[in-house]
């Protein structure tokens, strides 16, 4: 439930989507509003230029043999679906006539008033038959668009005017050159290589295209448009897969893949107005729901008798409708006030829950943060709890999180010290001075006092900016030692339970408690055991303490988020459960010192507290008939099988949803996936977030191929891998991501493709980098130890991989590598990114490279002495000192653009990148190396070349 929904909306209407109703031919619009009314949720504008599949006039002819260019050595390779812009990721799209390759994918636009009704859909689909359902997929071959139509990018660049891109060759293409065409019986040709040609070879064109970056269309979606909302009547989750879900008998699907439904995306606060989930309030009768299943109102739903009653696409049964909520139907059967319910035209969309929906039966309050602060010698001394007490008072607090359209937020704020003992502190607004009351029993923990611990910021500023003025003072002589930390979360999770609130508890902790109080730990450090059988006894709990405590602060929607400034070891195995059960976030700083890892710390916590997050969250998944939800992935607590539990949820957050196919589905009705999310806002309202998910079922197996979301695949594949190692070892965890991949592959082989040697490597369009991404998992930190990472990092890195979304595992598994030695050629624009390889960079050159969580600026030592002297204010690169961490703020274009070529780097990512400069042939090369995952790993992990050759002999032994 990740919250990123980038993308402006303003002012269009979007095609109709999956579970949008469709519009028949001869169907006649409802009539719209009159002049002096504002349109309702789905009015349609005006079409524009490129909208309703006419190109912008700024675009140009369209030269119909003008194919992609062929690929250039040295840089990342043109997919042909891809039209890039110089300096832009690929964007990637769908062929005409095919069924979308993801739910993003939408039955086509909307006609304008007075115009008839179109007969096919932007893809060329026949009118849906069925309002609400969506259309069934196509079978063909690649055909053309009609007339007129052209499917345009976001950038209103029309497609490729050459042949449509089919499976490519794992050969090097030649330039202008273009893959075989659909083979017979309407099953793409695939991926081949030549006969008795392998894999290419360090050097040469990789197979396929370039692993997209963020920001750009995962492969086979169509971008949406710009100003054109995208989830009319069908939201779209983190990713989807498939979108056409296989019909007929139930199969598990090929080769044993799956079928997870990507991560939902929660909080909408980075979507832009007016792309806020609209708020449906009810009053009193609350939502309308059906009232066998449960499932709540969607575009989805078929209203029947006039209007007086719905069907349920989920389970079928007939609901009446309250007489509060009833409208007349027009003569297509649909409501006539379609398009001013946001719950009959919206895939996304909340209500206001009533009392019915309330613990007790009573609304809730707003939540409250409580920040607990480490006040050991290891704090004092390395300037941190100084650096926490200044900046929570300068720019953290006064960016508490509120409600859109409040003046102040709602937010209550308590604080709390502690490194043997507990000390609580009194800042009612009253108070001319803060009071301090110490709980020194830990066996036995309490909360000392209720009114004036939870305060709002604006009604006690003046006694909260005293107390943190005084905090670093009052122990800046401690000499403790040692910690403690379950006293401390139990202390926090009882203040919120005292206060009938749910919350944050913001937890800054140095060191591994083994002061005696409960949750007291021990030393199991053993780095050797890492990538052996034994490695599971380190990497997972040491007791059952944490565990408890984390599912006690889910009962109570009371999430735990710890900054972790370690100098050793502090068993992060153990005590990130209680992150791990609520939803929380883990910040590891290693060997922290206020001045070099300050900022990083400050952004990471200020990003924190700003962010949207939703508290005491409940979320279910309702399918229809034949699917089936089975599997959750994610951080997250479930006290039985159908309800994820979660103390907050925000942006860093999201979870995979396997679903399963167990029965016959009708290709004709398609396949209907709700999630419901009942939570707790910032500013204390309870609601329910619901997205609808309207997929195609399909017949044929080459369809389901088609339209795999590779990107989903590996994040599931990822995460499942992460919850395995912990019960395996890691060999077996290799070796089953490897087994799943080959027999995929063979699936596809031996089903799918048209008859060829045995000498030819055959991929699917859509998985032609399926081997590159699972060799990147494979060679992980996350899943391979070793000596290079610590049991610590590799548990963090575990917990953190659990509750990425896709755009996040794309760049985590392929970093992106970026030069930067000529950017002022590249004028605003970031340069494109190449691949992962030591072979890629050059000894004159400056690279970029980033994964999410770690960034680098690697300097060759023949770079040009003008342009260090302009960076770095030293001649040469030898003179560069290593241990800064931070760009000198430099007057001039060069410095300028690299500096703001790394701070939007960085705004693209939710954790705040270290920048770490590394000198060609310097110490710390091997560690930058390590991220170049298309090379042989230092570990002696398997290049990108090597991995391919061993996929190769699995399939030929599968097929055999």
């Amino acid at each position: 439930m990740n919250p990123n929904y980038p993308g402006s909306t303003q002012g269009q209407m979007p095609p109709t989507g999956y579970g949008a109703p469709g519009m028949n031919p001869g169907q006649m619009r409802p009539r719209g509003p009159g002049p002096m009314n504002n349109p309702g949720y789905g009015a349609p504008p005006k079409p524009g230029p490129g909208q309703y599949g006419m190109p912008p006039a700024s675009n140009g002819p369209q030269y119909p043999n003008m194919g992609p260019p062929g690929n250039v050595p040295g840089k990342p390779p043109v997919s042909m679906h891809n039209n890039m812009a110089p300096g832009l990721p690929p964007q990637a799209r769908p062929s005409p006539m095919m069924p979308p390759s993801s739910s993003r994918g939408m039955s086509g636009p909307m006609p304008r008033q007075g115009m008839p009704p179109p007969t096919s859909s932007s893809t060329g689909m026949p009118p849906q038959s069925r309002p609400g359902f969506p259309p069934a997929p196509s079978t063909g071959a690649h055909q053309s668009p009609p007339s007129g139509m052209t499917m345009t990018d976001r950038y209103g660049q029309g497609p490729p005017s050459g042949p449509p891109s089919g499976p490519s060759m794992m050969s090097p293409s030649g330039p202008g050159s273009f893959p075989p065409p659909p083979g017979p019986g309407n099953f793409p040709q695939g991926n081949q290589a030549g006969p008795g040609q392998f894999p290419p070879q360090p050097g040469q064109t990789p197979p396929g295209q370039f692993p997209p970056q963020p920001g750009q269309a995962p492969p086979g979606q169509m971008p949406p448009q710009p100003g054109q909302p995208r989830y009319p009547g069908g939201t779209m989750p983190g990713q989807s897969f498939p979108p056409n879900y296989p019909g007929g008998q139930p199969m598990s699907g090929p080769g044993g893949m799956q079928q997870p439904a990507g991560p939902k995306k929660l909080d909408p606060d980075q979507m832009p107005s007016p792309y806020n989930p609209p708020i449906v309030n009810l009053g009193e009768t609350g939502p309308v729901r059906c009232k066998r299943c449960k499932a709540y109102m969607n575009p989805n739903m078929m209203f029947i008798d006039g209007g007086r009653r719905f069907q349920c696409v989920f389970c079928g049964a007939a609901t009446d409708v309250p007489a509060e909520y009833f409208a007349h139907l027009d003569h297509t059967g649909r409501r006539i006030d379609t398009y001013d319910r946001p719950e009959l035209c919206l895939g996304s969309y909340e209500f206001v829950a009533t009392k019915d929906y309330c613990k007790n039966g009573a609304l809730p309050n707003a939540p409250a943060f409580i920040f607990m602060i480490d006040v050991s010698y290891n704090s004092i001394k390395s300037g941190l709890v100084h650096l926490i007490c200044e900046r929570l008072k300068e720019d953290i607090l006064v960016n508490l999180p509120k409600e859109v359209g409040q003046e102040e937020s709602e937010v209550r704020v308590g604080f709390v010290t502690y490194a043997k003992e507990i000390h609580f502190y009194n800042v009612k607004g009253n108070l001319a001075q803060p009071q301090m009351l110490v709980v020194s029993d830990l066996n036995d923990v309490f909360v000392p006092l209720l009114d004036g611990f939870l305060v709002k910021l604006s009604e006690s500023e003046a006694v909260i900016d005293s107390l943190l003025s005084q905090i670093p003072e009052m122990f800046a002589e401690s000499r403790e030692t040692e910690t403690v930390l379950g006293p401390v979360i139990q202390a926090g999770l009882d203040a919120l339970k005292s206060a009938d609130r749910s919350g944050k508890l913001y937890i800054f902790h140095t060191s591994l408690p083994i002061a005696e109080a409960p949750g007291k730990l021990k030393n199991r450090d053993d780095r050797k055991l890492l990538g052996t059988e034994k490695e599971k006894t380190i990497l997972t709990p040491q007791n059952n303490f944490y565990t408890k405590l984390g599912q006690d602060c889910v009962g109570v929607g009371c999430s735990v988020d710890l900054f972790l400034f370690p100098n050793a070891y502090v068993d992060v195995a153990t005590i990130s459960e209680v992150c791990r059960l609520t939803g929380g976030n883990l910040y590891k700083y290693s060997y922290f010192q206020a001045d070099l890892d300050g900022e990083r710390f400050l952004e990471d916590l200020k990003y924190n507290v700003m962010n949207q997050s939703a508290f005491d969250a409940i979320l279910r998944v309702r399918a229809s008939t034949g699917i089936r939800a089975v599997d959750f992935l994610g951080n997250f607590y479930m006290s039985n099988t159908t309800d994820v539990e979660m103390a907050a949820v925000d942006r860093e957050q999201s979870m995979n949803v396997e679903i399963k196919h167990d029965d016959k589905l009708n290709e004709a009705d398609g396949a209907f996936i709700q999630v419901a999310v009942l939570y707790t806002s910032v500013g204390g309202q309870r609601r329910l977030r619901i997205h609808n998910l309207a997929l195609n079922c399909c017949t044929q197996m080459a369809d389901l191929f088609r339209n795999t979301e590779l990107d989903t695949l590996i994040n599931y594949m990822a995460k499942h891998a992460v919850r395995t190692s912990l019960n395996s070892n890691p060999k077996q965890v290799r070796e089953g991501i490897m087994s799943q991949v080959a027999q995929i592959l063979a699936c596809y082989r031996k089903n799918c493709s048209t008859p060829a040697p045995m000498g030819q490597l055959i991929l699917p369009e859509s998985m032609k980098l399926l081997p590159l991404y699972s060799n990147c998992v494979v060679k992980s930190d996350a899943l391979q130890g070793g000596s290079e990472i610590s049991t610590d990092d590799r548990s963090f890195l575990m917990l953190k991989l659990n509750s990425m979304d896709v755009s996040s595992t794309q760049v985590f598994f392929y970093p992106r590598l970026i030069p930067m030695h000529d950017l002022e050629s590249h004028g605003d624009r970031i340069p494109a990114a190449i691949r992962c390889s030591v072979e890629r960079l050059r000894d004159n050159g400056v690279y970029l490279l980033e994964n999410g969580l770690s960034m680098f600026l690697w300097i060759g030592h023949n770079v040009e002495p003008q342009w260090v002297q302009k960076v770095f204010s030293v001649q040469s690169a030898a003179q560069i000192d290593i241990d800064k961490c931070k760009l000198n703020d430099l007057d001039n274009p060069v410095s300028q653009k690299l500096r703001d070529a790394i701070n939007s780097i960085r705004g693209e990512r939710c954790r705040y990148m270290k920048l770490t400069i590394v000198r060609q042939r310097d110490k710390l090369e091997p560690w930058f190396n390590h991220f170049l995952v298309e090379d042989k790993g230092n570990n002696g992990s398997a290049s990108y070349v090597d991995f391919l050759r061993h996929i190769y002999g699995e399939i030929r032994n599968l097929l055999s």
